[in-house]
């Protein structure tokens, strides 16, 4: 809940004083491990509204209204499972002048150029935070969104900026998630491929990216097929994706995909921060006993 009183405060320093945004990251404090103590991570997502993704389901301009949105990610982070949050800078230096995001994993979206819908959308130019400012503001990672069109040359460019950015998070000794995503043009429309083939084909290009991989993480859509997770070591966290309307369908599709090897958590934006039933808390904790119905066993058997 944002009060009247926090959500005036808040415009006031908006307006007045932009030097507390510097102090309030200098203040975060970190936790000192991105992984949970349970070894899993699981982040809410809100870096859409940047790329021009305002809608959810029926509603255009569900994300537009940033009170809203924010109560949201207030009540989303509340919940102690919620171990932080993927955003861009306005959202996180926002939950950062609420104090929400002490001893919270904090990872800055990096590349949200490729406005959706667009006709230059492949082009993911980085006009978000930079290698540099995540270092400088103490933030836990950087995340990049790496769309594979075979047919689109502006594919091309953001491959070498990724490739760029993994390298320099590396050098900062950060984590650098990199959400690849291979696609199709259909009716001049820019539709996912789903197949095992082409996730696979999409998760060896981001892996080989940088001069390092020591510190890339990957953010794939849930799988049916393990084939795609047995592309790669790296880490692997689960993207929510569009919300399909059903929350029952999407955490036992999550569910399967938590349970391969590499995978170790969930990054979900509108899904839970949107559900049908407008209910924020009771998503998030069906996402974290989704979650534990996968860990828990699988701790007990490593341990062993």
């Amino acid at each position: 809940m944002i009060t009247d009183e926090q959500w005036r405060e808040l415009l006031r320093v908006r307006a007045n004083d932009p030097g507390a945004v510097r102090a309030a990251y200098a203040r975060r404090e970190r936790r000192p491990n991105l992984l949970s103590e349970h070894g899993t991570l699981f982040l809410v997502a809100a870096d859409h509204p940047a790329r021009g993704m305002l809608g959810v389901g029926a509603d255009p301009l569900a994300m537009a209204d940033r009170r809203e949105l924010l109560r949201r990610l207030l009540v989303a982070l509340a919940n102690p499972a919620v171990d932080g949050v993927l955003g861009t800078a306005d959202i996180v230096e926002e939950l950062l002048l609420l104090g929400a995001l002490q001893r919270k994993v904090v990872i800055g979206s990096m590349n949200r150029g490729g406005l959706a819908g667009a006709d230059w959308e492949l082009d993911d130019r980085f006009t978000g935070y930079t290698a540099k400012s995540i270092r400088e503001s103490r933030l836990d990672g950087g995340k990049m969104l790496l769309r594979l069109e075979d047919s689109d040359a502006a594919t091309v460019p953001t491959i070498e900026s990724c490739a760029r950015a993994v390298s320099e998070l590396a050098e900062a000794g950060v984590a650098a998630m990199v959400e690849p995503l291979p696609y199709r043009r259909e009716n001049g429309k820019l539709v996912l491929r789903r197949d095992t083939a082409s996730l696979a084909r999409a998760v060896a290009v981001a892996s080989g990216l940088g001069a390092t991989s020591a510190h890339t993480w990957l953010k794939l859509p849930a799988v049916d097929d393990g084939r795609v997770l047995d592309a790669t070591t790296l880490p692997v966290v689960v993207l929510g994706g569009v919300p399909s309307g059903d929350l029952t369908a999407d955490l036992d599709s999550w569910g399967r995909t938590l349970a391969h090897p590499v995978v170790r958590g969930l990054v979900v934006g509108r899904s839970l921060l949107y559900p049908p039933d407008g209910d924020v808390e009771a998503a998030v904790e069906a996402a974290a006993r989704t979650m534990d119905r996968v860990w828990v066993p699988r701790n007990e058997r490593e341990a062993r």
